[in-house]
């Protein structure tokens, strides 16, 4: 396929996961490799915010719980590991599998509501497993609890290696885009979006549109659960937190800020706010009133998100 024939969105992810890419050499040069690890967060974090723009900016569901699919992933490394289970390929498997199945199980009924309701359903699921974590004394309860080894690839421990893990997640965050991307422009993902500006007229038309939503939200969450499984590799250490409301929220504003319904939008929110975070953290201790305020700036202002500010800056460039 020809770069010139990519759509501008695939064309900007593309450019992303090229810089994404030479950040370890570049950090090495630079004399902050340890900064990788940082990176690393960040584009975990993007796996997560690209599966909640899945069911968010296209089925229009406002997930409140759907940080309860990364704590599902983070503690399935923790139990895989507790028996034996090590490599990172089965628990990657396995983590879906789970988040899938609960999504399934939660979104039968949760689906059948709309608007606030479904919001406060998710968020009352997402609360149920937050709680189930933290009674779990076995895994440390509310303490959470930090794991022996990161997971090994066919064996061999590879991932101990910072950067192993680095490409690794740069693969896997690829291999989501992509496989979201090409989902999002099938046919099911066309009734999808369709059910987010009028479910009422898709169901007229003789749309079962429960089943899509359904399908969505278990993918999403499967997603969801994989990132799980690297965050808990990066941080080596597995909590509720993971699970809260709080986490969900912040997920939600890393698509918000990137611009809803847009992957790549998604995938540049995230890496921007974890990114900023950091920084500002650096900074004072008092950031997050910082960024609080920035992020107000960018609802006022440009309402789209940075996907639509830079689409605005690109149009402003052609007619100049």
């Amino acid at each position: 396929m020809n770069a010139a024939r990519l759509p501008r969105r695939v064309t900007a992810a593309l450019i992303l996961f090229t810089l994404l890419a030479i950040v370890p050499l570049v950090l090495t040069w630079m004399g902050q490799g340890f900064f990788s690890s940082v990176v690393t967060r960040m584009m975990v974090y993007a796996i997560a915010a690209l599966s909640l723009d899945l069911i968010l900016g296209y089925g229009a569901l406002v997930s409140f719980g759907h940080a309860a699919f990364l704590g599902i992933g983070a503690y399935s490394v923790l139990f895989l590991s507790g028996i034996g289970v090590t490599d990172i390929l089965v628990q990657f498997v396995i983590a879906a599998l789970a988040g899938a199945v609960f999504a399934t199980i939660t979104g039968v009924i949760a689906l059948r509501t709309r608007g606030v309701y479904f919001i406060m359903i998710s968020l009352a699921f997402g609360q149920m497993l937050y709680f189930f974590l933290i009674s779990l004394s076995v895994f440390g309860g509310d303490d959470g609890s930090s794991l022996g080894a990161r997971s090994t690839i066919m064996g061999q421990d590879w991932l101990e290696h910072d950067l192993v893990l680095f490409y690794l997640v740069l693969a896997v965050l690829g291999c989501c885009f992509w496989g979201l991307y090409r989902l999002t422009g099938s046919r099911s993902g066309r009734v999808l979006v369709g059910t987010r500006e009028d479910a009422v007229r898709m169901q007229a038309i003789g749309f079962r549109i429960l089943p899509y939503q359904l399908t969505a939200y278990a993918v999403s969450a499967a997603i969801c659960s994989v990132a799980g499984v690297l965050l808990a590799n990066q941080l080596e250490y597995v909590s509720p937190q993971l699970a809260s409301w709080q986490r969900s929220g912040e997920l939600i504003i890393m698509v918000a800020l990137g611009g809803i319904g847009n992957l790549t939008g998604a995938l540049a929110g995230a890496l921007f706010t974890i990114g900023l975070e950091e920084a500002m953290a650096r900074i004072s201790e008092h950031w997050k009133l910082y960024f609080g305020v920035l992020l107000l700036a960018v609802v006022i202002f440009s309402p789209g998100g940075l996907s639509s500010l830079a689409a605005r800056i690109s149009r402003k460039g052609r007619d100049l």
